[in-house]
């Protein structure tokens, strides 16, 4: 049976990649098949909201719900994979297979797979999610894919040269703090570990009687205290419409300095240097102000922890 792909999804991914995501697109029919038959699954519809790879529930012929994730060209496919691989379900979907040569996953679906961000009460889905994380964080391996966080640093040192020393459309002061607060957090980092590296709402799914785990890892090398900054931030805009963003803040970070043992202002701190690094992200791809980040730097500057 054919699988639909979606025009918007295809449209997106010729965007991003070019003649790469055409070339890719045009396998994907036959990925998905090959995928089928080793596997022995059969599909149901793809996802709704794909983005940058095509997903697609299946169920195995002894009847596991599965999830396929076939990867587009991103080139940081194998971190995911090796970072679930060494996570091995402990907090995390588990990867039931890898076809490296194709760059698909085979994952065990999640049921009923939803996701945090639809939980009203914002303090027991923070406590969910620092339940999660102390799940995680395995020692580093000898050898491994993955950056670590001085790698993601470099995107200061690249913006800074882009613009012959500037910062283009990123303030100059934000810039500023990033750079300064990075050394000052990195000398007195707890030993590395491997690190999820975009742990947010949408990135914890439900797995029924009361078991959250988190989906999509990234994989980078840091301290512990470095995983709390995606869930922080996010969702933005929804963060920015409450009727006390600064609170809203300040609580998250209570709450993770309380489960995870962590000093608050560590972890404020590290926050406010991730968004920084995030909008610095998204003025190097997409030339644009994050006006929403910039916004939550502002409330991150204002929290108060004690």
């Amino acid at each position: 049976m054919a699988i639909p792909i979606p025009d918007a999804f295809a449209q997106f991914i010729v965007q991003l990649h070019g003649e790469k995501g055409r070339d890719w697109l045009a396998r994907l029919p036959e990925i998905l098949a090959t995928c089928a038959e080793q596997w022995q699954l059969t599909y149901g519809a793809p996802f709704g909201n794909l983005s940058y790879h095509f997903v697609i529930p299946a169920t195995r012929a002894d009847g596991m719900p599965v999830v396929v994730k076939a990867c587009s060209p991103t080139g940081e496919n194998l971190q995911e994979a090796e970072a679930l691989r060494i996570f091995a379900g402990h907090g995390m979907v588990p990867l039931l297979a890898w076809d490296a040569a194709n760059e698909v996953m085979l994952l065990q679906r999640l049921m009923p797979g939803i996701s945090l961000r639809h939980m009203a009460d914002d303090e027991t889905a923070t406590r969910i999610a620092a339940g999660v994380m102390r799940q995680l964080w395995p020692p580093v391996p000898e050898i491994h894919p993955f950056p670590t966080v001085d790698d993601w640093f470099a995107a200061f040192a690249r913006l800074r040269a882009h613009h012959n020393g500037g910062t283009g459309g990123m303030p100059e002061d934000l810039v500023r703090l990033a750079e300064e607060l990075y050394p000052q957090l990195a000398a007195t980092a707890a030993a590395p570990v491997v690190l999820h590296g975009d742990l947010h709402h949408d990135n914890i799914l439900s797995a029924g009687d009361g078991v959250w785990r988190g989906i999509d890892p990234h994989g980078v090398i840091g301290e512990p205290a470095y995983e709390t900054g995606s869930w922080l931030r996010n969702w933005l805009p929804d963060l920015l419409h409450l009727p006390d963003p600064a609170a809203t803040l300040s609580r998250r970070i209570t709450i993770f300095a309380e489960e995870l043992g962590m000093d608050a202002a560590r972890i404020r701190d590290w926050a406010i240097y991730q968004a920084v690094l995030s909008a610095a992200w998204t003025v190097e791809d997409e030339h644009t102000i994050p006006i929403d980040m910039l916004k939550c730097i502002q409330f991150l500057r204002q929290t108060q922890v004690s």
